[in-house]
């Protein structure tokens, strides 16, 4: 392939890249050159709302049903054609299995079709990538915070390709909290809402995020694992314990007092994490890194002026094709 350039981060950008991503339930496509998005196409399947979670069979059908005119999109989008671009860049997992198959599927044989060559990508390896996607002078070391639906890690990123893991949920991921808080206080709007994040936040302006003293699960356990299943059981056993007229006055101070245990865990963590480590660059990447609160309080918390935060636009924090592309 011909080399385009680098960027400051060091990458060799070669030929447009198209990026596939259909590892849980967003069908997207994007193609990427020269350390620019050309376009970045995303259909989200609102299909999930009423049963509260994402149903594996559902979202792969979807995907078999979305994915060409998604990939068509973003190819027209960017005013290429297949036979100007390098490269085919799939997410191969993790992933919920149908959905990965339908994306490695469909990516295969556009790279046997076109003689393009197919480059498998891990999906939290795409998170990492999307921080510098905006931030050309994030550069390694750095510690990165992958907070999302599936995915609550501490990575110690020592070199791009070279990743050490410091921590991470010992058994809910914190979207998926958000998720399943959402479902117990009525905010997933069947056909329109499926993540449990954007309600809450919304909903915790108006609240009192001191009004409930809801559990912080291993916030000052030694080491840098995380645990959000005890959060979630507490504010079920609030609900259920109380009537449904004080639920329903009380429910912007339940999601403003969970959301606050959360980040403050987050917070923590992290920043704890980064001090052992000696780095002064933390990323924040992943569906969860879009909340306007946790980026807030993350950069509140910096211990001086030359440590730094980094956070891709809300956009690029949940699952894209575009940080498939530019990784592949």
């Amino acid at each position: 392939m011909e080399q385009q350039g680098k960027n400051t981060n060091g990458w060799a950008w070669e030929k447009p890249v198209l990026g596939i991503e259909t590892s849980c339930d967003e069908t997207a496509a994007s193609v990427v050159a020269d350390g620019r998005i050309l376009s970045n196409v995303v259909f989200s399947q609102t299909d999930h709302s009423r049963f509260g979670g994402v149903v594996p069979e559902l979202a792969s059908r979807n995907h078999i049903r979305k994915v060409i005119p998604t990939i068509l999109s973003a190819v027209e989008a960017a005013d290429l054609s297949l036979e100007k671009l390098g490269g085919v860049a799939v997410t191969q997992g993790p992933g919920l299995a149908g959905c990965l198959l339908v994306g490695i599927s469909v990516a295969k044989g556009i790279a046997l079709g076109s003689g393009l060559p197919l480059i498998g990508v891990h999906h939290i390896e795409g998170h990492l990538i999307a921080g510098a996607l905006e931030h050309p002078d994030l550069d390694p070391p750095f510690l990165a915070l992958v907070a999302s639906g599936g995915h609550t890690e501490l990575i110690h990123v020592t070199a791009w390709g070279t990743y050490g893991v410091l921590g991470r949920t010992r058994d809910d991921a914190a979207g998926e909290a958000f998720d399943k808080v959402a479902k117990l206080l009525g905010l997933l709007e069947e056909g329109k809402v499926t993540m449990g994040g954007p309600p809450i936040s919304a909903m915790a302006e108006s609240g009192d995020p001191e009004a409930f003293d809801f559990p912080r699960g291993l916030r000052d356990a030694d080491g840098f694992d995380f645990s959000f299943s005890g959060l979630k059981t507490a504010v079920l056993y609030h609900l259920r314990d109380r009537s449904d007229t004080q639920n329903s006055k009380e429910r912007a101070d339940v999601a403003a007092s969970f959301q606050a245990a959360v980040i403050d865990v987050l917070v923590h963590k992290t920043l704890q994490a980064a001090r052992h480590l000696g780095v002064a660059r933390v990323l924040m990447t992943g569906g969860v890194a879009a909340n306007a609160s946790l980026r807030a309080k993350m950069k509140s918390g910096v211990p001086d002026r030359n440590f730094r935060v980094y956070a891709p636009s809300p956009h690029l924090c949940t699952d894209n094709a575009a940080m498939i592309a530019a990784a592949g």
